[in-house]
């Protein structure tokens, strides 16, 4: 019972008040036995006097009024003690109240006035050892506000990082373009149609990089609207093999296939399903060497459809694998920015997969021994795809 009041701030403040009841009733009760004896000694002290004179005139109406006159001020006296020590109670209550509640109010105040400046550091602070279920409504507000002051930092975080992401990723191509504009200018550099195509490249690479951030912004945002439709896992795999077969031959690594007979069909933006997985296997392609091997393979477990590209390239180390996802993570970032890439395929993969209800993830045996990149899409159940 004890533990139910500690956690309900309702129940602590209806506790005060029944406190300060029964505190004043209690008084009300001792003042009462306490004056009552002394005053019916008085009263009859009185009686006796009155009786001592011997005169019956008028005794009656002395006798009433002495009695009612002594009635009135045990009355009185006992609840006079008793509001006294009720008003006392309910100072003390509301002193106690108050601490636990207008108190935390006016620093959980001054705290959000901090952050709104961008003090995201911020916390308020707790109490050791507080857990779920063991705290009152207040503390429970405490802690979803250091959570929100902990996101709200996050983000700011995020922000900052963001920011200084792609200045450092806009800075590369344009200090390359404006060093062959310089070159050409001051006559290092030949006006030639190498120069220009130079130009050119670096150029394309920003548009791909400003373009692939958009496309993030908005994938992220929810912005982005999926054509969805019931699709086969099979025909993906062969429109992905049709559009690499060229590549791989050129740099004679294999593209292989494996893909689970019989395989129902899946609810998902086709042209989303191809964009995430030329992604994969274009990362593939690109850190395998000549004479290796990259497989698409497609299964099903339980509710799921588990698309998995593997390469037996690079790898990545167990130190990198929790930011392979991240925006401008580059495991070999002189490779990847020679080979013109935004930084951010990934991330834009994940925000796709996502965004259909699946998921994505990356394994690898370490530097040197591959790697696998897979996502799942969930099933549809035929009560469900009737309905759609």
């Amino acid at each position: 019972m004890m533990k139910f009041i500690r956690t309900h701030l309702a129940w602590k403040v209806l506790l005060s008040y029944l406190l300060v009841v029964f505190i004043g009733i209690l008084v009300l009760i001792t003042a009462a036995s306490l004056f009552v004896p002394s005053t019916f000694e008085r009263h009859m002290a009185s009686m006796n006097a009155i009786m001592a004179n011997g005169s019956n005139a008028g005794s009656d109406e002395e006798m009433q009024a002495e009695l009612f006159s002594q009635y009135t001020v045990a009355v009185y006296e006992a609840v006079g003690y008793a509001a006294i020590a009720a008003l006392v109670a309910a100072i003390i209550a509301s002193i106690l109240i108050s601490r636990q509640v207008v108190t935390p109010m006016l620093r959980m105040t001054s705290l959000s006035h901090r952050i709104a400046e961008g003090e995201y550091t911020e916390r308020l602070k707790l109490p050791g050892g507080m857990q779920a279920g063991q705290v009152d409504e207040l503390d429970q507000l405490a802690l979803s506000f250091n959570q929100m002051a902990e996101k709200l930092e996050k983000v700011e975080t995020m922000r900052r990082q963001l920011i200084g992401d792609v200045t450092h990723e806009l800075r590369t191509p344009l200090t390359a373009v404006k060093g062959y504009l310089e070159g050409v200018m001051d006559g290092v550099l030949p006006a030639s149609p190498e120069t220009f195509q130079q130009i050119h490249s670096e150029i394309d690479r920003l548009q791909r990089l400003v373009n692939d951030l958009q496309e993030l912004s908005r994938v992220e945002s929810g912005a982005v609207q999926l054509e969805l439709a019931f699709t086969s896992p099979a025909e993906l795999v062969e429109k992905i093999q049709s559009n690499f077969s060229n590549q791989f031959n050129e740099k004679e690594i294999r593209l292989e296939t494996d893909v689970e007979p019989g395989l129902p069909e899946i609810l998902v933006d086709a042209d989303r399903i191809i964009q995430v997985l030329t992604n994969l296997v274009g990362n593939a392609l690109q850190y395998s060497s000549s004479g290796g091997r990259v497989s698409i393979d497609v299964h099903q477990e339980k509710s799921e459809i588990i698309f998995s590209v593997n390469d037996t390239g690079i790898g990545i180390s167990a130190e990198q694998l929790p930011y392979i996802f991240n925006r401008f993570y580059r495991t070999d970032k002189s490779r990847n920015r020679a080979s013109g890439g935004s930084g951010i395929g990934l991330t834009i993969a994940k925000a796709l997969i996502q965004a259909q209800h699946g998921r994505i993830w990356a394994e690898s045996q370490g530097e040197g021994r591959g790697s696998t990149f897979s996502f799942s899409i969930p099933l549809i159940n035929e009560t469900d795809r009737t309905a759609r």
